[in-house]
């Protein structure tokens, strides 16, 4: 009988439990309200967001929205999808981790989706490049983007005269004259490997194909061929900073910067609240890493740092679209760009930060190309490689560096460039992978 009531008991557990994971998977409130869920992976922009939706609740009675910005949103989003457990909209960068979703048919197909003639077409194709094979329609909708390049104290640069370079020899020749004054050029804090990549990302959109990654899957090339100029170029801007820079960490470089003691960082926008948080009053500006000798052949590294999916499991597409709408109000982005920094994706009348205002004519003129790493596989840990090399002061540091590059790319997107090259067989009159219409 004990038996028979455990059974029971379990049994009553069991339905309840069910019924709760069944009444958490529904679409509407107990009020008749649809129900809409955004996961965004910015813990920085959580308060942003929170505002957000409480200025989205209050003016929409058959819309509930909720927005979560979890600190570890892609671990949590992977581990739900593994569950089935998805929700309406996530909010994620354009890097791999769009790529895998959108090739696991995550995403649903948002072509229909008028708030995507307002976008800047260089973000949208930004997009199209992460494709590993072509897709046809348009699986997200970017946001906000980030901008990276050269980070420069504009109070100092005002007080020596010193000019904003545009070629790569004129860039050589400021650095050169910054450290007959007794300054130092550039500081880095390479101890924290992921900050080797901001110099590689600005120089490599320059020199190398924005769809490198693309072409080298396809068999059309090879990053020794392409990254050899963008490898030396990275390396020779040691020469500009402080000795062993693998000692000093990102905080200790932002705090560096932030005190003057160089008068240049090659960093993305994303450093200036930390390097504010330091020194207030710095008046900082940025300007575009001029990797070549011809201006016009300057390009912006920029990349969709908040872009919009939505699943393809939402029931509800027209409150999905209703809520993108509402993202999309020129009052809201422009919110998110005085709060995080940041670049509108959307064309308009936006007011910039004026630690953008050198890189503002490029942006204007879609003149951009996504972060190189965008594409990199994680497990690859490109990052770590850069800084090796950094350090490597060997001959042949520069041919180990790039043979390194090709022979781990193919042994961590084995299974990607079968995929790829398969495609290519099968569809040879296809637009190539990462090719915009």
């Amino acid at each position: 009988m004990r038996n028979y009531r455990k059974a029971v008991v379990c049994l009553f557990l069991a339905g309840l439990m069910t019924t709760m994971v069944t009444a958490c998977g529904q679409t509407k409130e107990s009020d008749g309200r649809v129900n809409i869920e955004i996961v965004q992976y910015k813990p920085e922009a959580t308060k942003f967001f929170d505002q957000l939706e409480d200025k989205f609740n209050e003016a929409h009675d058959d819309i509930h929205l909720t927005i979560s910005s979890p600190n570890d949103a892609m671990t949590i989003l992977k581990t739900r999808f593994i569950r089935e457990d998805y929700p309406d909209i996530i909010g994620i960068g354009g890097d791999v981790n769009y790529s895998n979703f959108l090739d696991s048919d995550l995403f649903m197909d948002i072509s229909d989706y008028e708030g995507l003639k307002t976008i800047r077409q260089s973000y949208l194709d930004t997009d199209k490049e992460l494709e590993f094979v072509p897709k046809e329609g348009v699986y997200a909708l970017p946001y906000v983007a980030n901008a990276a390049g050269v980070l420069y104290n504009r109070e100092m640069f005002q007080e020596h005269g010193w000019e904003i370079p545009t070629t790569y020899r004129e860039f050589q020749e400021l650095c050169e004259q910054i450290q007959q004054e007794g300054i130092l050029p550039l500081y880095f804090g390479f101890k924290d490997t992921w900050t080797c990549l901001a110099p590689w990302n600005a120089i490599a959109c320059g020199l190398a194909p924005s769809d490198v990654a693309a072409q080298v899957n396809r068999g059309e090339t090879t990053f020794s061929k392409e990254y050899e100029d963008v490898a030396l170029m990275t390396k020779n801007l040691l020469q500009y900073a402080q000795k062993n820079p693998a000692a000093y960490s990102y905080n200790d470089a932002c705090t560096a910067f932030a005190r003057g003691e160089s008068a240049m960082y090659v960093i993305g926008s994303y450093a200036i609240p930390q390097i504010k948080s330091v020194n207030p009053d710095i008046d900082i500006d940025s300007f575009v890493f001029p990797a070549n000798e011809n201006e016009e052949d300057n390009i912006l590294n920029s990349g969709n740092d908040l872009q919009f999916s939505v699943m393809s499991t939402c029931e509800n597409k027209e409150a999905a679209y209703e809520v993108l709408d509402f993202l999309l109000e020129d009052e809201n982005v422009q919110a998110y760009l005085d709060d995080q920094n940041a670049v509108p994706c959307k064309e308009g009348d936006f007011t910039l930060s004026s630690t953008l205002d050198g890189m503002k004519s490029y942006i204007e003129q879609d003149r951009i190309a996504d972060y190189q790493d965008h594409h990199y596989p994680s497990e690859m840990a490109v990052d770590a490689m850069i800084q090796t090399y950094l350090l490597d002061n060997s001959k042949n540091a520069l041919n180990t560096f790039l043979t390194r590059f090709d022979k781990n790319w193919k042994r961590y997107n084995r299974d990607l460039i079968r995929k790829v090259q398969e495609y290519q067989k099968e569809n040879p009159e296809d637009k190539k992978e990462g090719e915009v219409e």
